[in-house]
């Protein structure tokens, strides 16, 4: 879910590759796949690993095994927890996320943690008739948001913090001009997941596999251009608190930004 480059992220696939071999594991493929639609994806009944969003997994993925999550060395990362960042124009007055009542947010998705539904629950407090934002533009991606921000057609925007991390490592000339006005709350960071038939044999050899990689030499340089440093199991019942979030909000009244 945070690969700004692809190569990283293969080159982190065949380290893992091998530490499942030394798990047992045979018949792997050498090289990852690369879905545009990922719910049907995730959805595979065949699916070995991968690495979704909390909103997605507490709402449209019931049947998914959880493995577990990276730890990323990010600012805003506690542990394997993770939190957004809201973005504003650097030069903007405005200094509260109460100053930006009737602004205009641009969002990644419907269906992020990150983007949606944690902006969603800092909001609701300061709604009125459950509404706070003028306008919602959604982006299909963090980066999209940061440039409608940047260039002036959403004021405001929330990204998750590894991502924001990796693009102020990768990409720095996508901050500029921009400026970080508060954090949201903590929130358990994506989650691995593999396939609902997945033997549990299966899912202790993902555990331990994940976390040898995260422990030896050359796993840890393969893991650290994406700013990976441990792993922690993880179950489903860790993630509701995005549950918790969403209907806090409801609760409120607002049903949508």
């Amino acid at each position: 879910m945070y690969a700004i480059h692809h190569q990283p992220v293969e080159t982190l696939w065949q380290r893992l590759r091998d530490e499942l071999r030394l798990q047992g594991m045979d018949n792997l493929p050498q090289h990852l796949d690369w879905p545009d639609t990922l719910v049907p994806y995730w959805r595979n009944p065949r699916l070995l690993l991968s690495q979704t969003c909390g909103y997605p997994l507490v709402t449209a993925l019931p049947a998914v095994q959880v493995v577990g999550r990276f730890h990323y060395a990010a600012p805003g990362c506690e542990g394997s927890d993770y939190r957004s960042l809201l973005l504003v124009r650097e030069h903007d007055p405005r200094r509260t996320l109460a100053d930006f009542r009737q602004s205009i947010v641009a969002c990644n998705s419907l269906d992020s943690h990150s983007g949606y539904n944690v902006l969603r629950y800092m909001v609701s407090p300061l709604a009125e008739q459950g509404r706070f934002f003028q306008r919602v533009i959604f982006t299909g991606a963090h980066l999209h948001s940061l440039d409608a921000v940047r260039e002036g057609s959403a004021d405001l925007t929330a990204v998750d913090c590894v991502i924001f991390e990796g693009v102020k490592r990768a990409r720095p000339h996508a901050l500029k001009g921009l400026r970080v006005l508060c954090e949201t709350p903590p929130a358990p960071g994506l989650p691995l997941i593999t396939a609902a038939a997945t033997p549990q044999r299966v899912v202790q050899q993902l555990r331990d596999a994940l976390a040898a990689l995260t422990q030896s030499s050359t796993g840890a340089r393969a893991c650290s251009p994406l700013l990976i440093t441990g792993f922690s199991p993880a179950e489903r019942e860790d993630y509701h608190i995005i549950v918790q979030m969403r209907l806090a909000a409801e609760r409120l009244g607002v049903i949508t930004l």
